[in-house]
């Protein structure tokens, strides 16, 4: 009788403790999966000074803002490549910063401008180019982009307006000081570019 006691409670004791153990497992991994949570939840959230009060901002994934991204991307290229002054120095400070958003292909359309005294001649004729951006059409899919937009060319007789589509596709590449949207422009062609509107200076 006495044995049988004894068994009966050396059962109990050990479905307790396993019981117990399987609360203490559980708790655990409760525990560690709320930590790991809280620490992914705090990775997300960045703080930015606004002089000197910090603003919270949320850090997003580069797959939710690549479209915005790749349209800055495009768009920043075209500025630098076709905003141009009669300053040599300023042309080789622009070209410099759009060789990095772009491959060999815009180092080629810079070296045959280059080769027929294109920018030479701004200088010369002291032309000023600005760009306007109308519209980007960006493809995620396929990373492919089309630019549409109108050229200013201002000399000291006229203001020349021209029509430019270009197209290319992007490709991703660690982001740099010199390249902040992780993206390079590849295959970038010329599609359209011609003129629509030219007006004559009224000089006194």
């Amino acid at each position: 009788m006495v044995i049988k006691n004894l068994e009966n409670k050396i059962k109990l004791v050990t479905i307790f403790c396993g019981f117990f153990l399987a609360g203490c497992v559980l708790i655990s991994l409760s525990s560690i999966w709320t930590a790991r949570m809280m620490v992914t939840d705090a990775q997300q959230k960045v703080y930015v000074l606004d002089g000197n009060v910090p603003i919270l901002v949320q850090r997003t994934t580069m797959e939710e803002t690549l479209d915005v991204e790749a349209r800055s991307h495009v768009e920043m290229f075209h500025h630098f490549f076709f905003t141009l002054a009669p300053d040599d120095k300023y042309i080789r400070y622009t070209m410099n910063k759009a060789m990095y958003l772009v491959d060999e292909t815009g180092l080629a359309q810079y070296n045959t401008l280059k080769e027929k005294g294109f920018y030479n001649n701004i200088m010369g004729t002291s032309a000023v180019f600005s760009i306007f951006c109308d519209s980007i059409n960006f493809n995620e899919e396929k990373m492919e982009f089309t630019y549409y937009g109108r050229q200013r060319i201002e000399r000291r007789t006229s203001i020349l307006t021209r029509e430019l589509v270009t197209a290319g596709k992007l490709k991703r590449v660690p982001r740099t000081d010199n390249n902040p949207h992780g993206l390079l422009i590849v295959d970038w062609r010329t599609l359209l570019n011609k003129d629509i509107e030219q007006k004559n200076k009224n000089n006194f």
